[in-house]
C-alpha cells in the first residue's frame, strides 16, 4: 500500500473524529516501516500552530498523538528546563516528548497527573506504545485485523479502516447485558479490545501477543491506604482534603478557553463548584439541567447553590420531546452498546454548557472514593441483619416470596393502598419482595453485591451462542485484600463501574459537542488520599461522604444540601408505555430478533409485555436490550 493511499485511510479515519477536535487535524506518516498516525485537535492549551498534531520530539525520536491534559505539565516543564530543554510552544505535548526523552516512557508516565490516551512511535526502536490515564478518564480501543494493528479513541474509527472486521463478540454482549456497559478490557468486536486504565501497551513489528504493562495500580493503592489509614485527626483530614481538592481543582482550571462547570446541587458537584469559586476573579459560569416532572428534578437545589456561590448560573428545562430526541442519536454517539439512561441528561447538559464554554469540570467520582452511594451504606446492614440465618432458612423464605408473583403480591398490597396514607402506600411492592429474595438466596455478601449491579441475571440464558467471559466479578485475581464488605464493594465500583460507566458516558456526551470534561476527584492524589481515610470518616449516621461535607460545609450551609440523594434519571419506564412505545415494539419484534440471531426472543418479550400490561417494571432490562437493538440497526 502507498503511502497516498495510507494516509487517504487515516485521514478518513480522523474525519470520523471530528466531534472531538473540530479545530485542527494531522497526519505523519513512515511509508517504509508501514505505519501512520493521526490527530483531531479541540485546542484547550496553547491555541497556536505549536501544539499541532502529531508532534515530533526535539531530538527526532518520537512522534505522538495525545487526547486529553496534562495537569502538573508546567512543574515538570520547570524540571526540564533545568535540565537544559528547550521549548518552541506553551503545550502540555511538547513537555510529554521532552519528559520521554528525558525519563524513558513508564518512568515519565508515572510523572504525568492528568488525564490521557496517546499513541507514541519510537522511530529508534520502531515500537509503538500506547498509554492510558490512572482510572480510564479518556477511552483508548485498539486491536489487530489481519495483518494491520489499529488503534483510536473510538470504535467509529476503527471501522472507517478497510480492514476492519466487525464481528460482534456474542460473549462481551452477554456481559453488556449484565451490566448495561461492555467492561474492559472488551469491546463489541471481536478482536479489539479496550486498553486497561493505568496501563502501558508496546508493540513490536509483527509482535501481535504484546499484553497490557501497569504503571499504577488501584489494587495496591487501595490495599496499602487502608492498610496504613491516615494518622492525623478528623481535623487534620478535613484540611488535608480540602487543600488536595482545593489544587487539583486549581490545575484543572488551566486553559486558554472559556471554562465552566456541571452543578446538579449535590455534594460532589457543589464541592468542586465552591472550590473553583474560591478560587476565580470571576464569576464561575455553571450549568444544570431541569426536569418538568418533580421526582426528577434537582435543578431547584443548583440554582439555590450557585445563587449562594455566587456562579453565573445557566439551567434548560427539558421538556420529554427534547430528552427522546437524544436518542436515536445515541448509537453513534458510544459507538458500541451502552444503557446507562443518564446518557440522556449528560448529553443534554453537555449540549447546554458548549453554548458557553469549551471545557468543564465535573464532580464525577466524589460517590466510588467518599462512599455515596446508597449500596455501601445499607448493603452491609442487611447482611448483618440477614447472614447470620442459616442458609437453608434464607433460601427456604427466597423460595416462599417468589412462589407468589409481583403481579399477585401487588394485586394484594393494592387492596390495602386504599386504607394507607400516602408515604405507606405500598405500590409495586411485588418487585421489591422479588429483589429482597434474591438477596437473601445470595451465599455471602460479596454475592449479594454481584446480584445488586446485574440487570439481566443470566445473560448467556439471551444471547445467542455465547458464554460469560472473565471480568472484576468472577475473578478473584482481580480483587483487593479487603476485609470489609463496603470497601469491597467501593474497590470494585471504583475498578469497573466508574471507568466503564460513568467515565464513559462522561466522555462520549461531552466530546460528542467538542466539550472537554475534566474531573477533579480523579486526580490521583485524591484518590490514593481517599483510600487512607478510615471508613468511619466516610459513613456516619447512616450517611454517606462524612468527610467531604465537612470540606463543602465551609463554603455552603448545610441545610442547602441535606436532601434524600437523587440519581441522574429518566422516567423511562412509563415513556416505553407511552412516546416510545413505537419506537421499542419495532426493534423488540420477535421475527425481527429471530431473524438477527443475537438474542432469544422469549424472555424479551414476555418482559416487554408484562411491562406493557404495568404487571412489572423491567425498565433496566428492556433498555438494555433497546440500546442493543438501536445500535445494531445503524451499525
Amino acid at each position: 500500500m502507498s503511502a497516498d493511499e495510507i494516509g487517504n485511510i487515516v485521514e478518513n479515519m480522523c474525519q470520523s473524529l471530528i466531534h472531538r477536535g473540530p479545530d485542527d487535524s494531522g497526519i505523519w506518516i513512515d511509508g517504509e516501516v508501514g505505519i501512520a498516525i493521526g490527530h483531531r485537535r479541540l485546542s484547550i492549551v496553547d491555541l497556536s500552530p505549536e501544539g499541532h498534531q502529531p508532534m515530533i520530539s526535539f531530538d527526532g525520536r518520537y512522534v505522538i498523538v495525545f487526547n486529553g491534559e496534562i495537569y502538573n505539565f508546567l512543574e515538570l516543564k520547570k524540571q526540564l528546563q533545568q535540565l537544559g530543554y528547550k521549548f518552541r510552544g506553551h503545550s502540555d505535548t511538547e513537555v510529554m516528548l521532552s519528559s520521554f526523552c528525558e525519563w524513558g516512557v513508564l518512568e515519565a508516565t508515572k510523572r504525568f497527573n492528568g488525564m490521557f490516551a496517546f499513541a507514541l512511535w519510537d522511530r529508534q526502536e520502531q515500537v509503538l506504545h500506547l498509554g492510558r490515564d490512572r482510572l480510564g478518564e479518556k477511552p483508548l480501543y485498539y486491536g489487530w485485523c489481519g495483518n494491520t494493528f489499529m488503534f483510536a479513541s473510538e470504535l467509529k474509527a476503527l471501522k472507517a479502516h478497510p480492514h476492519f472486521q466487525a464481528e460482534i463478540n456474542r460473549d462481551a454482549l452477554a456481559l453488556f447485558l449484565r451490566f448495561s456497559y461492555i467492561p474492559t478490557p472488551y469491546s463489541i468486536y471481536q478482536g479489539i479490545y479496550k486498553l486497561p486504565p493505568a496501563t502501558l501497551l508496546s508493540c513490536h513489528e509483527k509482535t501481535s501477543n504484546s499484553q497490557p504493562i501497569p504503571y499504577w495500580s488501584a489494587k495496591t493503592v487501595v490495599e496499602s491506604g487502608v492498610a496504613s489509614p491516615f494518622p492525623g485527626s478528623e481535623a487534620e483530614a478535613i484540611v488535608h482534603l480540602e487543600a488536595l481538592l482545593k489544587d487539583a481543582v486549581k490545575m484543572r482550571m488551566l486553559a486558554d478557553v472559556p471554562l465552566g462547570a456541571f452543578l446538579s446541587g449535590g455534594v460532589d458537584s457543589s464541592t468542586i463548584v465552591a472550590l473553583m469559586q474560591v478560587q476565580s476573579p470571576q464569576p464561575v459560569k455553571t450549568f444544570s439541567i431541569g426536569f418538568h416532572e418533580q421526582d426528577y428534578n434537582e435543578a431547584q437545589y443548583a440554582k439555590t447553590i450557585a445563587q449562594h456561590l455566587g456562579t453565573d448560573h445557566t439551567e434548560f428545562y427539558v421538556t420529554s420531546q427534547e430528552a427522546l430526541a437524544v436518542i436515536p442519536k445515541l448509537p453513534n454517539l458510544y459507538d458500541e452498546p451502552f444503557a446507562d439512561a443518564s446518557q440522556l441528561p449528560t448529553f443534554l447538559v453537555s449540549q447546554l454548557a458548549r453554548n458557553h464554554v469549551t471545557v468543564t469540570l465535573s464532580g464525577d467520582g466524589g460517590d466510588e472514593l467518599f462512599a455515596g452511594y446508597n449500596s455501601y451504606v445499607w448493603g452491609r446492614s442487611i447482611w448483618q441483619k440477614i447472614g447470620w440465618i442459616p442458609k437453608t432458612v434464607r433460601h427456604s423464605l427466597a423460595k416462599a416470596l417468589t412462589s407468589v408473583s409481583p403481579q399477585t403480591w401487588n394485586r394484594g398490597f393494592a387492596a390495602v393502598d386504599a386504607i394507607l396514607p400516602a408515604k405507606l402506600k405500598l405500590a409495586g411492592s411485588g418487585d421489591k419482595l422479588h429483589k429482597l429474595a434474591s438477596i437473601l438466596g445470595v451465599p455471602h455478601p460479596d454475592a449479594m453485591y454481584a446480584n445488586l449491579v446485574s440487570h439481566w441475571p443470566a445473560p448467556e440464558a439471551v444471547v445467542i451462542g455465547s458464554c460469560e467471559l472473565s471480568t472484576v466479578l468472577n475473578n478473584p485475581k482481580l480483587w483487593a485484600n479487603l476485609s470489609d464488605f463496603t470497601e469491597r464493594m467501593m474497590y470494585w465500583d471504583l475498578i469497573s463501574y466508574l471507568p466503564d460507566d460513568i467515565l464513559v458516558k462522561v466522555d462520549r456526551a461531552s466530546m460528542g459537542v467538542s466539550l472537554e470534561s475534566r474531573v477533579p476527584y480523579l486526580d490521583h492524589r485524591v484518590v490514593e488520599f481517599a483510600w487512607q481515610i478510615p471508613l468511619s470518616m466516610k459513613i456516619r449516621s447512616h450517611q454517606g461522604k462524612w468527610l467531604l461535607r465537612q470540606v463543602l460545609y465551609k463554603y455552603v450551609p448545610q441545610a442547602l444540601i441535606e436532601r434524600p440523594k437523587m440519581g441522574f434519571d429518566m422516567p423511562i419506564d412509563s415513556w416505553l408505555r407511552g412516546s416510545l412505545r413505537e419506537w421499542a415494539e419495532n426493534l423488540l419484534d420477535e421475527s425481527r430478533l429471530r431473524t438477527e440471531g443475537y438474542l432469544h426472543p422469549r424472555p424479551i418479550r414476555q418482559k416487554w409485555e408484562e411491562h406493557q400490561r404495568g404487571d412489572r417494571n423491567w425498565q433496566s432490562y428492556l433498555w438494555d436490550v433497546l440500546m442493543f437493538q438501536a445500535w445494531l440497526e445503524v451499525s
